[in-house]
């Protein structure tokens, strides 16, 4: 088996409350908060723990608020790969109002790296590739943080024998979708994919379809597209795949793209070949679908919803 690291440059002690109305003007009292670990590599290392497997976890920490997080991942089960910033880790805040069911969602842009942050960054993931390694980089970039960092970690992975999994948004996706990344890996949902592509992609063909232009211009050798309860299409140069497993009450879908990663990385870190990782990874969305809250995806759910997933090749565009 090999290893797996997850990269997370802007992880978040999400914050979560209560209260029965949300109205400006008077104090808002609130239910007691419940802190939480947040941020795309971390969720994502939570849920291969979940699925039976072991991750390092390389995550970027701040003052107070990174010293509050580092201690909920040690409760976790999680010993990260810690590096120190100046200034504080950001905080992300949601309310949920009662009387509706509605929830607002604040976040904050987390410290602002400098060059000489992100060298000691590239540096330290650097020592923990290894040929073989299945690294993982999720979530956003913090501010300073220059929208080709996935190149750069790309290349250091290239130069160590490790595969690069991709899962961001906004411009460093953009920057990523250009072209001649180099990274093994790249996921996005279909919202992201239709921003991309400048069109609508209604059906499994259109959708691989733009999958394999973007393999065509090495942004990545696998391209995968979420298209939510349709399941997911992967596309490489070769072919294009689509694999779905149906859920007919969704409990909640929070961290079923991290659920998915994690699946697809453990499945990889095994051996499995791309189209069975893309199976596992599916079911174990599926999965986290089936639990409350932020819980992710579980093993027992991940095995059962695989026996349900179906997989077929497509024929692209």
């Amino acid at each position: 088996m090999n290893e797996i690291l997850t990269i997370t440059l802007n992880p978040a002690l999400d914050l979560s409350t209560q209260t029965p109305v949300i109205k400006p003007g008077p104090k808002l009292r609130c239910d007691f908060p419940v802190a939480e670990t947040g941020g795309g590599g971390i969720n994502v290392s939570r849920a291969i723990g979940h699925l039976g497997g072991t991750s390092h976890c390389f995550v970027a920490l701040a003052g107070a608020t990174g010293a509050r997080l580092l201690e909920l991942l040690h409760d976790q089960g999680i010993t990260p790969i810690a590096q120190d910033l100046p200034g504080e880790t950001r905080q992300s805040f949601a309310v949920t109002e009662q009387s509706t069911g509605q929830q607002y969602r604040f976040v904050m842009p987390g410290p602002a790296w400098d060059p000489a942050d992100i060298d000691r960054a590239l540096f330290r993931i650097q020592q923990e590739l290894t040929t073989g390694t299945i690294a993982v980089l999720s979530g956003s970039n913090p501010p300073g943080v220059p929208d080709d960092m996935a190149h750069r970690i790309a290349r250091l992975c290239a130069d160590h024998g490790a595969r690069l999994i991709v899962d961001i948004s906004g411009p460093p996706l953009a920057a990523l979708a250009a072209g001649g990344g180099g990274v093994d890996v790249l996921r996005m949902d279909a919202h992201e994919a239709e921003q991309l592509a400048g069109r609508p992609l209604p059906t499994r063909i259109d959708t691989a379809g733009f999958a394999q232009a973007l393999c065509a211009t090495a942004a990545a050798h696998i391209v995968i597209v979420a298209r939510g309860a349709d399941g997911s299409t992967m596309a490489t140069q070769d072919g294009a795949w689509h694999a779905a497993c149906p859920v007919t009450s969704v409990v909640s879908a929070i961290g079923a793209g991290d659920s998915f990663v994690a699946g697809f990385a453990l499945a990889l870190s095994q051996g499995a070949a791309a189209e069975d990782a893309l199976k596992y990874g599916v079911a174990a969305a599926a999965a986290c679908c089936l639990t409350e809250g932020t819980q992710l995806c579980t093993l027992q759910g991940a095995q059962e919803a695989l026996s349900a997933t179906t997989i077929e090749r497509l024929a692209a565009n």
